[in-house]
């Protein structure tokens, strides 16, 4: 079993560098729904999951800095922050895969109703659908014209399907997948939490015999 210094270190060198893998994989997950859902910018649960990753990277530096100096203050420091967004990221995530239909719903109106105009027709265009919902449709909706489902040369009488359910998908794949990941990756902090303990109670056996550190 691992439990000498030189494998406790090596153990939290390793960890910290997964850690700044999982960092850039949530913030990959997080842009790539940008990327794909624009209207998710302003969602404040994605945007979460990227400040978890980002946070983690720096995190995971101060680690590294930790155990390869073997520095007890800054262990110290590295176990609490690391048990705190190991909490914040638990919460964010099961909040984003455990999201009500009805929630998903009031998320979605708000995100179509701040997205600019040139994303909400690139969605119409990638999904073949014309505005958020029936009741918004009007002759002044220009955007509809140009998809693909929309012959009739008034938005009013087209008969695209609107976007409201299909936009509520997108979302909920967005949810589940950054929700996932974080959740999967979070226990990885709880496990980082006990490796510096472990490591920080050890003495250096370079050090000076009658010396604890």
């Amino acid at each position: 079993m691992c439990g000498g210094f030189n494998c406790l270190k090596n153990s939290l060198i390793s960890l910290n560098i997964l850690y700044m893998l999982v960092g850039a994989l949530l913030i990959y997950v997080s842009w790539s729904g940008k990327l794909e859902s624009p209207y998710t910018d302003n969602i404040p649960v994605v945007t979460s999951i990227e400040i978890c990753g980002t946070f983690l990277i720096v995190l995971a530096g101060l680690g590294l800095v930790g155990a390869v100096k073997h520095h007890q203050v800054i262990l110290f420091f590295y176990m609490i922050i690391l048990f705190i967004l190991f909490v914040t990221q638990v919460i964010v995530s099961y909040t984003c895969m455990n999201m009500s239909t009805e929630r998903e719903k009031t998320i979605a109106t708000q995100s179509w109703s701040n997205t600019d105009y040139d994303s909400k027709l690139r969605f119409q265009k990638d999904f073949n659908c014309c505005t958020y919902d029936v009741s918004i449709r009007a002759l002044t909706d220009m955007s509809c014209l140009n998809i693909p489902c929309c012959t009739d040369k008034f938005a009013m009488n087209c008969e695209c399907p609107t976007c409201e359910n299909k936009l509520q998908n997108n979302l909920r794949n967005v949810f589940q997948l950054a929700g996932f990941w974080g959740i999967v990756f979070s226990f990885t902090e709880i496990f980082g939490v006990w490796l510096a303990k472990r490591y920080r109670n050890q003495k250096d056996p370079r050090a000076h015999p009658s010396a604890f550190l």
